[in-house]
C-alpha cells in the first residue's frame, strides 16, 4: 500500500486548484455555416439534417473541412487519439483554427494518450485552445500503479465521440480518431459508421459536451502534466509521401463544401441524443439513468424487425433473454458482430462465443463479418491497400424506421462502466440505407452462424460457391482454445 498516500496527495492536490468552466456558444447563428444552414432548416421546423458517414475518407473529410470552416468554436470528445497521420493532420487544423481566434475546446480520455502528452502540451494555450483529460492517470510513467491501486475508478473510461463546430454541426458515432478508422494507410481497417448532423440536436450535443468539459472528472492539462518552458515537440502536419497520398484521396470528398453551399443531400428526422451522465465513471449514477436504460425504452418498442451491428457483443444473460423475448413476440432479431478472424479483442469474441447456441435456439440471427469483408456499412468497397477489415460500427434498425449511431456497444463494459453517446433518428429512409448495405452481398463479406445437429456451422459464399465450415474459419487451433479457455473464466463484467 505503499503508492496509496502519493494517489491520495494527487487527488485532493488537483481537486484543490479552482477550474474555470465554459459553456457553449449559443449566437452562432450568422457564422458561415449558421447562414448556409438557416433556409432548410427554416423548412423543417423541430427536426435535424442527417447525413451518414460511412466511407472512412468521407469521414476524415468532413471533420478537417468542418475544422477549416469554423469561425468561433470547435468542441471536440474522444476515447482515442492516435499519434499517426489522420491523427497529427487533425490536430494542425485545430490549432490552425485557433491561431486565426477559433476558440477550441478538446477533451479526450486519458487512456491513450500515452506517446501524444507531448503535442498536446504544445497545443494547450488558454483560451484559444484548451486541453482537458478525463479521469486522468497521476502516474504518468508508471501508469500501471494507478490500475493496481485505484482500479475501481481508471477501469471507468469515456467512450463518448464527437465533434462539433460553432454549435452548428456536428459529427457522432463510431469513430475514434486514427488511421485505422479513417483509410489511412495499410493494415487492418475498421468499418465504422458516423452521422453528420445539423438542426435541433446539435445544440443539445454542445450542452452535453458542456457537462463533461465541467464535470468532477474533466481536468485541464497543466493540472496533470508538467508546464514545460519551450515545446519540444513540433505539432505541425506531416509531410511524409503516405501523409501525402491521403490527402489526394481526401481531396476528391466535397462534403462540406455541398454544405456550405446548402447542396448536401441531408435526411430530415425526428432526432434526440441519449448520453450518459459523466458521473457514471464515478459510480455515482442509478441503472436507470444510465444509456442503457433510455436504449431499452427504445428497443422495447420494437414490433416487427430489429438489427443490432455491434463489434464488441456480450449480450450477458440478461441480454440474450431480452432478445429471446422480442423474438417469442415475433420480431425479427438479427446481430452482426465481428468472427473470431475479424476481432482485434479475442475476450469480447470469448464473452459473445458462449451464447451463440442459445441466442440461435431462440431463433436470434446471427452473422459474424469476414476479416478479409470488402463492404462496409454503406455498402461501398473499401480503398485499396488494407490487409483485412474489422467491424467497429455501433449501430441498430428497429422496424425499418428508427436507426441508433453512437459509441455504444452491446457489452458490459458499454452499459455499465464506460459513458457513451448517440444519436436517435425516426428516418426511415436512413434505417433502410443501414439494412441495405449491411445485407448487400452479405453472403460474400459475412458468415452466417447456425445449427447443425447442435453443433455451429457457418456459411458464407466464396467464389461463387456456397461454403460451410465446422470450426470458426480462418483461424488456428490455438486462437480457439485461448477462447475456449478465456470463456470460462469469470470476467464478463470487464468486457
Amino acid at each position: 500500500m505503499t503508492f496509496s498516500v502519493p494517489t491520495l496527495f494527487h487527488f485532493r492536490l488537483h481537486k484543490s486548484k479552482p477550474k474555470v468552466g465554459s459553456a457553449c456558444l449559443d449566437d452562432t447563428h450568422r457564422t458561415m455555416l449558421g447562414l448556409a444552414l438557416a433556409g432548410e432548416a427554416a423548412s423543417h421546423p423541430g427536426l435535424s439534417g442527417l447525413y451518414p458517414l460511412a466511407d472512412g475518407h468521407d469521414a476524415f473529410a468532413a471533420r478537417v473541412m468542418l475544422a477549416d470552416a469554423a469561425e468561433r468554436s470547435i468542441d471536440v470528445q474522444y476515447y482515442i487519439w492516435r499519434d499517426d497521420t489522420s491523427g497529427r493532420l487533425l490536430l494542425h487544423h485545430l490549432r490552425q483554427a485557433s491561431e486565426r481566434g477559433v476558440r477550441v475546446r478538446l477533451l479526450l480520455d486519458d487512456n491513450n494518450t500515452k506517446g501524444l502528452e507531448g503535442v498536446l502540451t504544445c497545443l494547450h494555450a488558454p483560451p484559444a485552445m484548451e486541453v482537458r483529460l478525463f479521469n486522468p492517470l497521476w502516474y504518468r510513467h508508471l501508469r500501471v500503479i494507478d490500475y493496481l491501486f485505484d482500479f475501481r475508478r481508471v477501469n471507468r473510461r469515456m467512450h463518448n465521440k464527437s465533434f462539433t463546430v460553432d454549435n452548428q454541426v456536428t459529427v457522432v458515432g463510431g469513430r475514434n480518431v486514427g488511421n485505422e478508422y479513417f483509410g489511412a494507410g495499410e493494415g487492418v481497417m475498421f468499418a465504422d459508421l458516423d452521422m453528420l448532423a445539423v438542426g435541433p440536436v446539435v445544440n443539445d450535443v454542445s450542452r452535453d459536451f458542456d457537462r463533461y468539459w465541467n464535470s468532477a472528472s474533466a481536468f485541464p492539462l497543466d493540472y496533470v502534466l508538467p508546464k514545460v518552458p519551450s515545446c519540444e515537440v513540433n505539432p505541425e502536419a506531416p509531410s511524409d509521401p503516405l501523409t501525402q497520398v491521403y490527402l489526394k484521396a481526401l481531396a476528391q470528398s466535397d462534403l462540406v463544401q455541398k454544405l456550405e453551399r446548402g447542396t448536401l443531400p441531408l435526411q430530415w428526422a425526428k432526432t434526440f441524443l441519449v448520453s450518459d451522465d459523466p458521473a457514471k465513471v464515478l459510480g455515482d449514477v442509478e441503472p436507470s439513468r444510465t444509456m442503457m436504460g433510455q436504449l431499452r425504452e427504445v428497443l422495447d418498442a420494437a414490433q416487427s424487425q430489429l438489427t443490432l451491428v455491434s463489434p464488441y457483443f456480450v449480450p450477458t444473460v440478461t441480454g440474450a433473454h431480452a432478445l429471446a423475448k422480442w423474438v417469442s413476440q415475433g420480431v425479427a432479431v438479427s446481430v452482426l458482430t465481428n468472427a473470431l478472424s475479424a476481432t482485434d479483442v479475442m475476450p469480447v469474441h470469448a464473452g459473445y462465443a458462449k451464447y451463440r447456441k442459445q441466442l440461435l435456439k431462440a431463433g436470434v440471427r446471427l452473422f459474424e463479418l469476414k476479416r478479409h469483408a470488402t463492404l462496409n456499412a454503406s455498402g461501398r468497397r473499401r480503398h485499396h491497400g488494407y490487409s483485412g477489415a474489422s467491424l467497429h460500427a455501433k449501430t441498430f434498425a428497429l422496424d425499418g424506421s428508427q436507426i441508433f449511431v453512437g459509441s455504444f456497444n452491446m457489452d458490459p463494459r458499454s452499459a455499465r462502466l464506460n459513458t457513451e453517446m448517440g444519436l436517435v433518428m425516426d428516418c426511415p429512409t436512413l434505417a433502410q440505407q443501414l439494412l441495405q448495405g449491411l445485407t448487400q452481398n452479405s453472403g460474400t463479406h459475412t458468415y452466417e452462424v447456425t445449427l447443425h445437429h447442435d453443433r455451429l456451422r457457418w456459411t458464407t459464399e466464396e467464389n461463387g460457391q456456397t461454403v460451410v465450415y465446422d470450426r470458426e474459419p480462418l483461424t488456428s487451433w490455438w486462437r480457439r482454445a485461448a477462447v475456449r479457455i478465456l470463456s470460462w473464466l469469470p470476467f464478463e463484467w470487464l468486457l
